[in-house]
């Protein structure tokens, strides 16, 4: 496939745009790029795909998210509302995550998934939790993931709230899906990845800590675990162990390269310091961490030292964009310095820091996933952007973060596979999923 005449955003290094751009696509790869004149001539059998001036960008990959969340849209809950994190943890996710069943956990993924496609999000790494259906969640999302064409990394978040027995249920799962998903790649399939999941340190006892890092050793992987989210994480780990969360998780070898830690709200500048050394990817999640109003990470800080932090979204919608924009406005409010994280960070972060991020657990993608240049996965989408001012590589970050939104999104393609075009999901049933997640979302809620 050869698509033509677009505005060609490489993200790669230096980032490059290229007016009136061809971007040659061959089998799951990129093949070629350049002047669409030149890729005319020299593909001229190619199927053509006309991008009308569209701006062309690599796949966004959002490093957090939670796709069983998907279903509390909307639902109202008895009594007072929650006060504070743990409160919003004990009313609602704590009871919503006990109440899925297993079509429950497969619809909740496929309504995140046209979320994604629609917003040109192509790869997600999820941290699920379904206390009362543990055994085989993960491969309800995997099906949902085959089924879209999209790439997932998944977890099972292994959590001591709900006893000893749930809490080796949760180890087997993630041990089971891993191997099921380190197969799959051998094989050659690179849709689906998987890591070990830990819920955060509040909820984990010394010893599940210790038999979780005894199976991640053994299978040749690292952890997707929250950290220091909120105050109340920090007391807990100083209650238990006399230790604050990061050097806590440290004791029990959770960190490393191989590791992500999520939000990182509440952490000091040693910690920081131990995350860096120890390779640990982080991962921020304005819109949430604004939300449940825990408090602002030190984002600035983590960049300043060279830890490659990454996006998300932790089940927030997946319009990436938006959490762009958020994560942009956030740190000038909370700094009251409008030089707070510009413009080119934010974009550093998503598409950079977050293809970094991805790289670790799809590592036969090659070193170009995530962005736009020969040899790399054809994750493309196409963006409808009618710049009104002069568009370059050194102002490209401004008019994504202050004229383009996730609902631009007319195109979106994965490993060479149109999954969207002209906004017309094409894997996807988004009537039938909708209704069907209705049913389901409704009959939760009352069992909820």
């Amino acid at each position: 496939m050869l698509i033509t005449h677009g505005t060609l955003v490489t993200m790669g290094t230096p980032n490059e745009v290229i007016p009136d751009g061809a971007l040659y696509i061959d089998g799951e790869r990129i093949a070629d790029l350049g002047p669409s004149a030149e890729l005319e001539a020299r593909y001229p059998a190619a199927q053509r795909l006309d991008a009308r001036g569209q701006l062309v960008l690599p796949g966004i990959i959002c490093a957090h998210t939670h796709f069983y969340g998907l279903f509390a849209r909307g639902m109202g809950l008895p009594g007072d509302p929650a006060s504070n994190f743990p409160e919003i943890l004990e009313k609602l996710w704590w009871r919503l995550d006990k109440a899925l069943w297993p079509e429950d956990v497969h619809y909740s993924a496929l309504v995140g998934l046209v979320d994604a496609i629609r917003h040109g999000t192509t790869t997600l790494i999820d941290h699920h939790a379904s206390q009362g259906e543990i055994f085989r969640s993960l491969d309800q999302i995997a099906v949902a993931v085959d089924q879209a064409g999209a790439r997932a990394c998944l977890c099972y978040e292994v959590t001591d709230r709900d006893g000893e027995k749930a809490a080796q249920a949760g180890i087997n799962e993630n041990v089971r899906f891993i191997r099921l998903a380190q197969a799959r790649q051998r094989d050659g399939d690179h849709h689906l990845a998987a890591t070990f999941g830990l819920h955060a340190s509040l909820t984990l006892s010394d010893g599940t800590l210790k038999r979780c890092n005894r199976e991640a050793k053994e299978l040749g992987v690292g952890f997707h675990v929250h950290v220091a989210e909120d105050k109340a994480d920090v007391k807990d780990s100083l209650r238990k162990s006399g230790l604050r969360v990061v050097e806590r998780l440290a004791k029990w070898d959770v960190l490393g390269p191989k590791s992500i830690a999520v939000h990182g709200v509440h952490i000091d500048r040693i910690e920081t310091e131990m995350l860096l050394d120890s390779g640990t990817m982080v991962v921020h999640n304005p819109r949430s961490n604004m939300n449940n109003a825990v408090g602002t990470a030190d984002l600035p800080w983590m960049l300043h030292i060279g830890i490659p932090v990454g996006l998300g979204n932790d089940g927030f919608s997946n319009n990436m964009f938006v959490e762009m924009h958020a994560a942009y406005l956030l740190h000038k409010q909370a700094s009251g310095d409008p030089r707070t994280l510009p413009a080119d960070q934010v974009i550093q972060m998503l598409w950079d820091h977050n293809a970094r991020i991805a790289r670790v657990f799809f590592p036969g993608l090659g070193p170009a996933f995530g962005q736009l240049v020969s040899g790399a996965p054809a994750d493309v989408i196409l963006v409808d952007y009618e710049p009104p001012t002069p568009l370059h590589a050194g102002n490209l970050p401004w008019h994504v973060i202050f004229g383009i939104d996730g609902t631009s999104v007319d195109t979106t393609i994965v490993g060479g596979r149109v999954l969207m075009r002209h906004r017309e999901l094409l894997t996807l049933d988004e009537q039938a999923i909708m209704a069907r997640a209705r049913e389901l979302a409704g009959k939760l809620w009352q069992r909820i």
